[in-house]
């Protein structure tokens, strides 16, 4: 992905190294409440009823040691990041200009390790993740290496993915779609409620292929880009993680949804550029 030339956002805060304390969730966590902490940020999952009042401070958690050189690595991810993020306000402020309404735009949150947010607190091991509460994203650089060696993901476009994925639930925030989920779970067992989950990852899935329609008419695609990000999608279903992490896998506690879903609602975005093709609800009654 052609971006070095490219401008970028002034809506970001740098607090990357900054000592804070990671949020830790009562008692001992089973297997599928460890993998769904693990593989959270990548998703974007609403983090708030994690990192509520059921999470309580520990011990501050070990920095990784960092050179000059992965210093300087790091601050060219951070560059990309605002210029994703740039992207992303351009694309939704048209967006909604066509429909006559002003995008408010999300302030992205740079840290390292831990960091207070209106959710409680986020960590690194949650990924970049969306706080509703405070309409920030935050994005801990470390798991740019982290989706490489551990997932099987990666390449800029497909970093992008994922933090126009966060935007993603930024834009459902604003347009009340979260709110109409939360007060639909409210209202459903844990099955339905999950299944409600499912649907809002993959819209975010759509709208990142939104932001990804338009870098690609922007000309500023390489060769690759997108099969990048189509894998990157592919390597966070919640069916691959599940067999990777246990052996087995269980739908009724998808979250996010599975590879293939993954990957076909990005694409769905991708190539309509249209919102409103990514009505991931359309079956509810």
């Amino acid at each position: 992905m052609r971006w070095q030339d490219m401008e970028r956002s002034g809506n970001v805060e740098d607090r990357r190294g900054r000592s804070g304390f990671s949020g830790a969730v009562r008692g001992k966590p089973g297997i599928l409440t460890l993998l769904l902490v693990l593989v959270a940020g990548y998703y974007g999952i609403d983090l708030s009823g994690f990192l509520g009042e059921g999470a309580i401070p520990v011990q501050q958690t070990q920095q990784r040691v960092e050179t000059p050189e992965s210093r300087r690595a790091n601050d060219t991810l951070a560059d990309f990041t605002k210029v994703v993020l740039k992207q992303t306000e351009d694309v939704w402020s048209s967006i909604f200009q066509q429909y006559g309404h002003r995008y408010e735009t999300p302030r992205l949150v740079l840290y390292s390790g831990t960091t207070e947010t209106a959710c409680g607190y986020g960590q690194a091991a949650m990924g970049p993740f969306y706080c509703p509460a405070d309409r920030k994203l935050y994005v801990d650089l470390s798991f740019y290496q982290d989706m490489q060696t551990k997932l099987g993901g990666g390449g800029d476009f497909a970093l992008g993915y994922v933090v126009a994925h966060e935007v993603g639930h930024h834009v459902q925030n604003l347009l009340g779609t979260a709110e109409q989920v939360r007060s639909l779970q409210a209202r459903s067992n844990k099955r339905e409620s999950n299944q409600l989950s499912v649907m809002m990852e993959l819209q975010a899935d759509c709208y990142a292929g939104i932001w990804g329609h338009h870098v690609a008419r922007a000309g500023r695609l390489e060769e690759g880009d997108l099969e990048e990000a189509l894998r990157t999608a592919t390597a966070i279903g919640d069916d691959r993680l599940q067999h990777h992490a246990q052996g087995y896998v269980v739908p009724d506690s998808f979250t996010h949804g599975t590879s293939e879903q993954r990957y076909s609602w990005f694409r769905q975005g991708f190539e309509s550029g249209n919102p409103a093709q990514c009505n991931t609800f359309s079956n509810l009654p």
